[in-house]
């Protein structure tokens, strides 16, 4: 077990990392001070193979448990579930002082965290994330929101959690498709800010999709630390340093928002949303033919996406202008330089992008 603190100054918290230490939640929950019971917030599927080790674990602790399932879906991560919840919660929490585990990926960590932030005016979280791309990314740094038809996370807060676990050994019965879809999250970081976490991904992506528990704990442990730096020195994305963390996602969310959340899931999406920031890199003359046919390689042989399927080009340009990047009528890309750099750009011309967008789609 490893654990990996952020550093922040007003809401400090711990990253946990290991297999096989579900039993030691209720012990690290005490360690952060937590008092009252626990509301767990999941879906059916997670509950049922999961929460019997995380109540056993709190119950041993000293913790009661309550709990409420919202669907296996996209759709989920609406204010209408919110709403729903924090009824739930509501009935529960008679003369009860409470707090929230999110148990599940990152539709359930995002809307779990949002209705912890505006529950009597925010109550402690924790997040316990059960896909690869939840422990990689959307656990950590306290983003949480709901979407909109108009767009993802437009309702949402900075609201950090109290405690991040990762359990490596919930990932070994992760489906190949959302394995892939954590791998795209993964690599994002190694193009970002870890050429040598790249260079591994290209020798070792095999690994990975084979859930071979080493490489799992190690990109785990690797891009935590990552996001927990970057958060460290930018908590709510107002110095610019956070927004690398975008790259691929303000046309990725765009095309999600374009397939109603169902064509592609989260990190096939920024996989098309990389590369087609990769293409803008490009055509800008800031990202060299060879650096973007690496990108693109990885991408292909991880077998997430590489080309855009039934979706309209008129469909993506228009929800890319919901993308909360947008300043004004600016719009903002994270474009890439160099495997492991990156450079913000705004006004990216309308055209280059319905070009680059209109070459992918097939």
């Amino acid at each position: 077990m490893k654990t990996e603190k952020v550093r922040l100054k007003n809401s400090p918290y711990n990253i946990v990392v290991g297999s096989g230490i579900i039993r030691l939640l209720g012990k690290e929950l005490k360690k952060t001070g937590i008092a009252g019971d626990a509301y767990i917030i999941s879906n059916r599927r997670i509950y049922l193979r999961f929460a019997g080790q995380i109540r056993e674990s709190l119950k041993s602790a000293g913790f009661e448990t309550g709990h409420s399932l919202v669907p296996d879906a996209e759709t989920s991560k609406s204010f209408k579930t919110a709403q729903t919840l924090i009824g739930n919660i509501s009935s529960f929490d008679k003369k009860r002082r409470l707090f929230i585990i999110a148990l599940g990926g990152g539709v359930i960590g995002d809307l779990a965290g949002f209705v912890a932030s505006i529950y009597k005016r925010g109550i402690p979280y924790i997040q316990v994330p059960t896909t690869l791309l939840a422990q990689v990314d959307s656990s950590i740094g306290g983003k949480t929101g709901v979407d909109l038809s108009q767009g993802k996370n437009l309702l949402g807060a900075f609201y950090q959690p109290r405690l991040v676990f990762s359990e490596i050994n919930f990932l070994k019965s992760l489906p190949l498709r959302q394995v892939r879809s954590g791998l795209a999250e993964i690599i994002k970081y190694g193009a970002i800010k870890d050429p040598r976490l790249f260079g591994y991904l290209e020798k070792h992506y095999s690994e990975i999709l084979a859930l071979k528990q080493s490489a799992l704990e190690f990109v785990v442990w690797r891009c935590s630390g990552i996001k927990a730096r970057i958060v460290e020195q930018d908590e709510k994305e107002k110095k610019g340093i956070r927004t690398i963390l975008n790259f691929g996602h303000t046309l990725g969310h765009a095309i999600e928002a374009a397939g109603a959340y169902g064509k592609y899931n989260h990190g096939e999406a920024i996989a098309l949303g990389m590369l087609l920031a990769a293409d803008i890199s490009k055509e800008l003359n800031i990202l060299t033919p060879q650096k973007h046919a690496r990108l693109e390689t990885l991408i292909g042989a991880s077998g997430l996406p590489t080309r855009i399927k039934n979706i309209p080009l008129a469909g993506i340009v228009k929800a890319q202008f919901y993308d909360k990047k947008f300043s004004g009528k600016k719009n903002k890309f994270v474009l890439l330089q160099d495997i492991g750099k990156t450079r913000i750009m705004e006004n990216v011309p309308l055209e280059m992008i319905r070009k680059v967008t209109r070459s992918r789609i097939t």
